[in-house]
């Protein structure tokens, strides 16, 4: 089935160039308005502190997702099946909405400083460096779990069993099976957050704390909303794609197949910890992350609630439009990077293309492609005419990276165990992809449509450029309340915003979880 010598996908070739015309030619049509290409020293330190938060971002998400992810994947409890489902929520947040969430914990008036404050211990500051990376872990540290749980579900039920007759222990379950599926899985789901760390603006704009702690992403901001100047807003685009670049190198560099073959699809049942010690850590990872993620999302909540008795007419007009975005964008993220996964994973000839075409999305900074479709499309018709198919398109692409890198290990597995036979059983086509393919990666594919369509419902980048009154999204609608000054009713939006999208994400990761039963 790995045959370098399989035709041409033309469909996934189509799209590949698709994907690169979309993320190219935006580019080009910033830079050709470009007077200057030098890096001033602060556009050195924004690309610094863009790297060292984003490592330390990456590192600290998926080295705390691993302890959190071990223990829910040997451990039964009530409330299990929740905390999982719950574990997607912070991801799905607008970035804003998050950071709301955190001040009210961590902030200078927060819960933890008064409580610090009682003890007689000093108060801590949330800005800066260190509240970037706060905000970044609870962001990404719960998808890190998500990821690294469906590392450990995908190790056959029968691998398990066999240790257990062989008599493994701790160790030996670690050395064959637990370190090689973290191989596998840990340098794309640090890859994802970096790249998603790299690229972050909402986060850093309200935590950043001042010029030293700027990143390239709100360095882009600032030429274009500023400054309008588009040459160094290219050139930042430059050095944050070739960072990207060099991170997705690394990652694939250090990425190992695991090798553990097919098994019969029963659910794996880890060993259960040995000795109470075991046990209690296990308790107290589950318990650390869960207050975690729950504290700021019922600060959101509590914060919201008075202002649904506030909600402007204008809102059933924004949901309508965020859920038809968010509805089409995660058809279209869904079905390119199916077509894609399945060309690469049968290693076709022009694989390596359509590799890497479905990655460069992730290095495009969301600022510079809106800016760029802006000015190509002015000359032709005005933006706010186009501006949900725009916005549509883009967050397709933005979100294409992150479903591509869940969905790739999972399509590579299937070839290598069930392609061979699938092949001898003359199974192609349609019937392919009925019996074999769609079933196979139900799981995966409910988890990531509910992703893209709850980063698409969100977004703020491209709607905020093109939208006019009459096009609001809900992201959109809670910034002009807030530069209104009505606060309560924008935590009312915001937190219509949090359900529906949290209720998208629901509904597609249990269909998809309903399907792969």
């Amino acid at each position: 089935m790995a045959d370098s010598t399989r035709p041409l996908n033309p469909t996934a070739l189509a799209l590949a160039a698709m994907l690169l015309a979309l993320v190219v030619a935006p580019l080009i049509a910033v830079a050709v308005r470009a007077t200057g290409f030098v890096l001033a020293p602060a556009d050195w330190a924004a690309v610094r502190f863009t790297v060292l938060q984003a490592a330390l971002s990456a590192a600290a998400s998926t080295l705390l997702a691993i302890p959190v992810a071990r223990a829910l994947a040997r451990q039964q409890f009530p409330g299990r099946n929740a905390l999982i489902t719950l574990m997607g929520a912070p991801f799905l947040l607008p970035a804003v909405v998050a950071v709301l969430g955190l001040l009210a914990i961590f902030g200078r008036s927060g819960i933890v400083n008064d409580l610090g404050q009682i003890a007689g211990l000093p108060r801590l500051s949330v800005y800066g460096l260190q509240g970037v990376v706060l905000a970044h872990v609870f962001l990404n540290m719960p998808l890190a779990v998500r990821m690294i749980l469906q590392g450990w579900q995908t190790i056959p039920a029968e691998r398990f069993r066999l240790a257990a007759s062989l008599g493994f222990g701790p160790a030996e379950l670690w050395r064959h099976l637990e370190r090689p599926m973290l191989q596998s899985v840990l340098p794309g789901a640090a890859l994802v957050i970096f790249v998603v760390c790299l690229t972050s603006f909402a986060v850093v704009l309200t935590l950043g704390g001042g010029p030293r702690a700027t990143t390239v992403e709100l360095a882009i901001y600032q030429a274009v909303r500023f400054d309008f100047d588009l040459g160094r807003a290219a050139l930042l685009a430059g050095v944050q794609f070739v960072i990207c670049l060099a991170a997705a190198g690394i990652a694939f560099a250090l990425a190992r197949a695991t090798g553990f073959g097919a098994g019969l699809d029963r659910m794996p049942v880890l060993p259960g910890p040995t000795g109470w010690r075991r046990g209690l850590l296990d308790a107290g990872a589950i318990a650390a992350a869960a207050l975690f993620l729950v504290l700021p999302l019922g600060a959101v909540i509590a914060r919201g609630l008075p202002g649904l008795v506030q909600l402007p007419v204008e809102v059933v007009g924004a949901a309508g439009r965020s859920m038809l975005v968010a509805t089409v964008s995660a058809a279209i993220t869904m079905t390119a990077a199916l077509v894609m996964v399945v060309a690469v994973a049968t290693q076709a000839r022009g694989a390596a293309m359509i590799d890497a075409a479905a990655l460069l999305p992730m290095a495009a900074s969301g600022l510079v492609l809106g800016t760029g479709l802006f000015l190509i499309v002015q000359p032709f018709a005005p933006p706010t005419m186009l501006a949900l198919p725009v916005t549509i398109l883009v967050n397709a692409a933005l979100a294409l990276p992150f479903v591509y890198r869940l969905l790739l290990p999972e399509a590579q597995a299937l070839v290598a165990d069930y392609g061979r036979l699938a092949d001898s059983l003359g199974l192609r086509g349609l019937a392919r992809w009925r019996w074999l393919i769609l079933p196979r990666l139900a799981r995966p594919l409910g988890f990531g449509a509910g992703i893209a369509a709850a980063l698409s419902m969100g977004d703020l980048g491209v709607i905020a450029l093109f939208a006019g009154e009459r096009s609001a999204t809900l992201p959109l609608l809670v910034q002009q309340l807030i530069g209104a000054y009505r606060i309560e009713a924008a935590a009312g939006v915001a937190l219509v915003l949090v359900m529906l999208s949290f209720a998208m994400f629901w509904i597609c990761d249990r269909g998809g979880r309903h399907a792969a039963s």
